[in-house]
This record gives structure tokens, C-alpha cells and sequence, in this order.
């Protein structure tokens, strides 16, 4: 029966030389910083190390990788904290700016509204022909005075001299010379109405041109067939003679007191 044998003498294991371990450690720590995973791999080391024993030259280069770990990720995370904080103001900035505009836009547009509001009723308001007169003789009035045998229209008090206003927005249909209505003026309306202003001493305004409400148009005399200073005063459904209507009622009907 065959024997086997063996060589004599112990194999033992060897470990690195310290300087190798101390380069081994480092360029372990190394690797672990750079890949970000050194956090990971910590409780690895740190619990192998048994209770009471001073860590080897591995673990002490671990906890200081941590260590360095730990110091960059908090200042990683308060720049982008810091960068989250000036993003958030730039965009509360930017919220402000545009509601800002937006306030601005419609308060002008407001504006225009409003001034276009107060334009349209100013151009469809009526006002009296003679500021704080009153009238001297009605309209209807019989008597030789008048051709057709009765006041086609109502006479203001005026003196020689006192404005005369449009009583509305309108046209100039005639201007001049009228007869026995002396220097007259005569307005087709915006309502397609007309209005007569007779016995002026000047006009002001030619035919064609365009007058708003309570604009200069001439001024009162006693031209034509007239015993003294007024403003004679008519509306008409044409610019002719005969197609009167009741003055004072035309000028209530747009709002006017009398």
C-alpha cells in the first residue's frame, strides 16, 4: 500500500507591508470620494473594527473621506439652496412686474373708456342757446309781427352782443343773410333735426362746418325784421321755412330746463 506524504513545515498568510496597505487605503478613499459612495461603505469598516481597538490605517482614512464627504454635500446642498432662494425672488420679481403691467394696461385702457364715455355724452349733450337767459316771448304767439301770423319760435332774452351757442353737436347748413330773420344761422342736427339762430349781429361759423354742443356760433342783435336785441330761436324737422316745432318742448326733450 502506496504512502503519500507531505512536505514538512507551515504556510502562513502574509499580509501587506504597511506601506502598501497606507496606498491601498488612500487611493480607496480616493475612489469612494470621487464616486460619491463613500457614506455607503462606512457601517462596513467602521463595524468590522471590534469594540475597544483603535481603527487601523483603513478605517481612519474612511471617517476622514466621510468626514470630507459630509463637509461637501452640505455645501453642494446650501448653494443649491441658495440658487433655489434667487430663482424663486426672480420669479416672484417677474410675477410682480407682469401683474404690475397688467394693472397698468387696464387702468389705461380704463381711461380711455372712461374719456371716450365722457366725449360721447358731452357730443350728444344739449345746452341753451343763451347761458342763463330766459325766454321772452313763446312760441305760437299771434300777432301782425310775424308773416305767418303766429311766432314760428321763441325769442331769448339777450343784449346786442351776447354769445350765442349751438345747442348741440351738428352741421352748418346755412349762414348768412336770412331775410327778415337778419344774419341767421342754421344747424342740421346729429338727430337729423334742425335748429335756427336769427337777428345776429356777426357770425362765427360757415356752412359745412362742424359744432359741438354749447360751441361760440355768434352773437345776438337785432337784425332783420325785429324792435330790438334777442335771439330768436327755432326747431325744425327741415331746414325750410314752415317745418317748426314747439322750441321749448325740443329742448326738454334733451334734458334742458325752462
Amino acid at each position: 500500500m502506496a504512502s503519500f506524504t507531505r512536505a514538512t513545515g507551515k504556510h502562513r498568510y502574509r499580509r501587506p507591508s504597511r506601506l502598501a496597505r497606507s496606498g491601498a487605503s488612500l487611493a480607496g478613499i480616493a475612489t469612494l470620494a470621487t464616486t460619491g459612495i463613500v457614506t455607503s461603505l462606512a457601517a462596513g469598516p467602521a463595524s468590522a473594527a471590534a469594540p475597544g481597538h483603535a481603527p487601523d490605517a483603513e478605517q481612519t482614512g474612511l471617517r476622514q473621506a466621510i468626514v470630507m464627504d459630509d463637509s461637501l454635500a452640505r455645501t453642494v446642498d446650501a448653494q443649491a439652496e441658495a440658487q433655489q432662494d434667487a430663482a424663486d425672488a426672480a420669479a416672484a420679481r417677474a410675477k410682480a412686474e407682469a401683474a404690475a403691467k397688467k394693472r397698468a394696461a387696464e387702468v389705461k385702457a380704463e381711461k380711455k373708456r372712461a374719456a371716450r364715455e365722457a366725449e360721447r355724452k358731452r357730443l350728444n349733450a344739449f345746452v341753451l342757446p343763451v347761458e342763463g337767459s330766459y325766454v321772452s316771448t313763446s312760441y305760437g304767439s299771434a300777432g301782425g309781427a310775424w308773416s305767418s301770423g303766429s311766432h314760428t319760435g321763441v325769442d331769448f332774452h339777450a343784449s346786442s352782443g351776447t354769445t350765442v351757442r349751438s345747442v348741440g353737436a351738428g352741421t352748418v347748413v346755412e349762414a348768412g343773410w336770412g331775410g327778415s330773420y337778419g344774419n341767421n344761422i342754421v344747424i342740421k342736427m346729429k338727430d337729423g333735426t334742425y335748429t335756427q339762430y336769427g337777428h345776429l349781429s356777426a357770425v362765427h361759423v360757415s356752412v359745412g362746418r362742424t359744432v359741438t354742443p354749447g360751441e361760440k356760433i355768434g352773437l345776438s342783435g337785432s337784425t332783420g325784421n325785429t324792435t330790438g336785441p334777442h335771439l330768436h330761436f327755432e326747431a325744425r324737422t327741415s331746414p325750410d321755412y314752415g317745418s317748426d316745432i314747439d322750441p321749448v318742448a325740443y329742448l326738454r326733450s334733451h334734458g334742458l330746463s325752462l
